[in-house]
């Protein structure tokens, strides 16, 4: 099982990685940022595949999802000086302790 959770972590960051070089790549028009973007996407679907033979679709995207988020937020305030408000950083605090909640109680498949 701690394989599967590698995998879905390293989900994760593929996809963080990916989103975080969406500016870069100015509307997709920059090849070698696009192409290095479709790359770490194409990866992080890769990983899931292999996530979702081990838990339930639901339970992954959520966690997919709700960390991929909350990573995001916090490298836009580290690289791209982006502010949120205290009420979006509570939020984003809530999807974290949601996705321990939610993998806390799920079911595993065989």
């Amino acid at each position: 099982m701690v394989k599967t959770y590698l995998f879905l972590f390293g989900a994760v960051i593929f996809e963080v990685c990916g989103t975080m070089l969406l500016p870069v790549t100015q509307n997709f028009t920059k090849l070698t940022p696009t192409s290095i973007l479709a790359a770490f996407y194409l990866a992080a679907f890769y990983l899931l595949t292999f996530v979702t033979d081990k838990l339930p679709i639901a339970i992954v995207y959520s966690t997919w999802s709700g960390l991929g988020i909350f990573t995001i937020a916090i490298l836009g305030y580290i690289f791209f000086k982006q502010t949120l408000a205290w009420q979006a950083i509570l939020g984003l605090f809530l999807i974290v302790i949601g996705v321990i909640l939610v993998n806390s109680f799920t079911v595993k498949l065989n």
